[in-house]
């Protein structure tokens, strides 16, 4: 295979010899890129094999960058603008019942962190927004309207960020001043709040990640992302997810094992739990541990070192019931 590089310059596609690897592309067959961002993982697809791909992004942004690489694959990649979370009723719309796999590349995406009209960052001063469709809530109307413990509820439970309360009173008490909107203030804020880490990570990095996370309703598109996926594998076929943060790994960990017959739990609502027979697991894990980036890629793009892969492939066309595809609820 030729050396893949990725569509658009400035973006570089976490994994990607891994994604390539664990998916698997072979020619005749379709694909999804549920994540499409800058196109990385979409080219590489279309480099490897004579593959039909449709790539979902809920960014307008995204989709119109696209274009290009669309042209230069004519006719073997089609975009769509949706949530992946949604890909069920969007590649139904589109004739597509069966895919041969799924490459999900989780958060948010190099671009939208590196503009900082879209709010997503606390390196330079922008419009607090981070709404990736550009659409709903924005992380200013989050910031400026829950109440105190709502608010400090969302930093802790999606920012995993011990010192949430602390922050949530500072915050309210500023915008009684006047209204928070930029995201230098909320950085300064939030700063203010929270001890110097040694590691040198930002402080204000928990709450950011906290906010992003409820302005899109990440977790929820994760697991709705997750089951549609599965559903759409034909038998052979591939799901291959990139995560960057624990509360995303943990979700797609849990889903993965709970598909392969690994759960660490039995309901009591499963009829396996009556005759001491398990179901036959529709998938096999082909990642029993996540695979990380290696040191060049992390030394060459910083953004890397979180990343963890997880990949699953389909053994059976329906052998379990759509129940045992759902979701994981608890992502404690």
């Amino acid at each position: 295979m030729s050396e893949v590089v990725a569509s658009t310059p400035g973006h570089l596609p976490v994994m990607l010899a891994e994604v390539l690897e664990q998916l698997a592309p072979r020619d005749g067959a379709t694909y999804l890129d549920g994540t499409f961002g800058g196109g990385g993982y979409a080219g590489a697809i279309l480099d490897a094999a004579g593959c039909t791909l449709y790539a979902i992004d809920r960014d307008p942004d995204a989709i119109a960058r696209g274009a290009a690489l669309a042209a230069r694959h004519a006719g073997r990649l089609q975009l769509v603008e949706g949530r992946f979370g949604d890909m069920l009723a969007l590649l139904e719309a589109r004739d597509v019942t069966r895919l041969d796999g799924v490459v999900l590349d989780l958060g948010v995406s190099s671009f939208q962190l590196d503009e900082m009209g879209r709010g997503f960052s606390f390196r330079g001063d922008g419009p607090l927004d981070m709404r990736m469709s550009k659409h709903g809530k924005s992380a200013a109307d989050l910031v400026n309207t829950l109440d105190e413990s709502e608010l400090a509820d969302v930093l802790y439970e999606l920012g995993e960020e011990r010192y949430s309360r602390r922050i949530a009173r500072t915050i309210v008490a500023a915008r009684r001043e006047a209204p928070i909107t930029t995201t230098a203030r909320l950085a300064e804020l939030v700063r203010g709040c929270v001890p110097r880490d040694p590691s040198g990570i930002d402080g204000a990095t928990r709450s950011f990640q906290a906010l992003r996370l409820a302005v899109n309703d990440e977790l929820g598109e994760i697991g709705r992302g997750l089951a549609a996926a599965a559903a759409l594998l034909a038998p052979g076929g591939r799901l291959v997810v990139v995560a960057f943060h624990s509360l995303e790994d943990r979700l797609v960990k849990r889903f993965m094992a709970g598909a392969a017959g690994r759960s660490a739990g039995t309901s009591r609502h499963d009829p396996a739990a009556l005759t001491g027979r398990a179901a036959p697991a529709a998938f096999r894990l082909l990642t029993p541990k996540a695979l990380r980036p290696g040191r060049a890629e992390t030394e060459a793009n910083p953004r890397a070192r979180s990343a963890r892969l997880r990949a699953i492939e389909r053994l059976h066309p329906a052998s379990l019931a759509p129940e045992h595809l759902a979701a994981p609820r608890d992502v404690a």
